[in-house]
């Protein structure tokens, strides 16, 4: 559909550290391999998405999370005519830079950095991570990626402003990214949606009947399953409603973006850049409809007492390892060798951001005591 849109391999800006082709992997090939093949990948498993995994072995992971983005987002470029390489190196990389314990890990170590004069965000970790903090080539440091699948990680939910950042101007803040880059924002609010549903589903947060009071969509849904299989499970009619708002959700994603392109009579990449908003976008009902779902998943799961309890402890625990490390920066492993550039405050925060929620907890405990505190 808007294959004329597609950014392709040969347009690619290249590596910071120049490397030959490979025989038989184009650019954006070797960087989704590369990514796959990091510890940050690696440490997704055990990286809390919105449930900790005590309560139950079934909910999203980061890692889980990650893959069906992936699924999504190499979907939606695959029936675009876009590049699902470079869309997938995408959506495996977007999340590598998120810290222990979700949003709540993020938001405190913010916190902390902000006493420093600086912030954390996980789209500029990521950036860190893939350029500096990641060591497996004698080459060069970090994993080299490509300028595109580099530029898409900071460029991921929202567009740069020229000057913001001294580090980041780079990355082209005055442009648009590719159309790959920004597909995927959305595909993960639409993996999230629907993942966060079936989660709290399993958690005993809601019923279907409680999101089709505050979503039309699903209650339509939900109505013509019900219908259908009078005789299934309320699980099974549940996780075929899901099936189906997924399915209206990606549809409207495809949609809404081709009406989009074609609206701004975009004619090739270049254009696409210059555009002065981004042309990647659900149509006005599935748009309406993801607003509604994350109306309602903000309200009865993420504010509700059974994840605010594990939320302040977590942000608790974060500052207090925080500043033991910044009281004992002798502490911190190799992470902080001499000769190491970084002030104590930002080794601290690398090293804290790429724990997994159980090496964390590990740390604090042989650190600072019982993990309960």
């Amino acid at each position: 559909m808007l294959s004329h849109l597609r950014f392709s391999s040969d347009e690619s800006r290249g590596r910071r550290y120049p490397e030959p082709e490979h025989a038989y992997r184009n650019p954006f090939q070797r960087d989704r391999d590369r990514i796959v093949y990091s510890r940050a990948f690696r440490r997704l498993e055990n990286k809390t998405q919105v449930f900790a995994p005590d309560l139950s072995d079934h909910f999203r992971n980061r890692l889980t999370h990650t893959i069906e983005v992936a699924e999504i987002a190499r979907t939606v470029a695959g029936v675009l005519g876009l590049n699902e390489d470079l869309t997938e190196a995408l959506a495996l990389v977007h999340d590598v830079g998120h810290p222990p314990f979700a949003h709540a890990g993020e938001e405190a170590l913010d916190r902390e950095m902000q006493r420093y004069g600086e912030r954390f965000n996980h789209n500029v970790q990521a950036l860190r991570l893939v350029d500096m903090l990641e060591s497996r080539y004698p080459r060069f440091p970090g994993l080299n990626l490509t300028f595109e699948v580099r530029e898409g990680i900071v460029k991921h939910s929202r567009d740069l402003t020229p000057g913001e950042s001294p580090a980041l101007d780079q990355y082209l803040p005055e442009l648009r990214p590719p159309l790959e880059a920004q597909l995927i924002d959305l595909a993960d609010e639409t993996a999230y949606n629907a993942a966060d549903l079936d989660d709290a589903y399993d958690a005993e947060l809601l019923r279907p009947e409680d999101i089709a009071a505050a979503v039309p969509v699903y209650a339509e849904i939900l109505e013509t399953v019900e219908t259908s299989f009078p005789g299934a499970t309320e699980r099974e009619r549940f996780h075929e409603s899901l099936r189906h708002l997924i399915d209206g959700l990606v549809s409207g994603l495809i949609d809404g973006t081709v009406a989009s392109a074609r609206a701004a009579g975009v004619q090739n990449v270049e254009e696409v850049r210059q555009f002065p908003s981004r042309i990647v976008r659900f149509t006005n009902d599935a748009g309406a409809t993801s607003r509604e779902l994350k109306k309602f998943l903000y309200q009865r799961v993420y504010s509700s007492s059974e994840l605010s309890e594990d939320r302040v402890r977590s942000m608790e625990q974060l500052e207090r390892l925080f500043g033991y490390f910044m009281a004992h920066p002798e502490m911190l492993p190799g992470e902080s060798e001499p000769g190491d550039a970084r002030p104590v405050h930002r080794a601290v925060c690398d090293y804290i951001a790429g724990m997994t929620d159980g090496f964390f907890l590990k740390t604090y405990t042989a650190l600072l005591g019982s993990s309960s505190v």
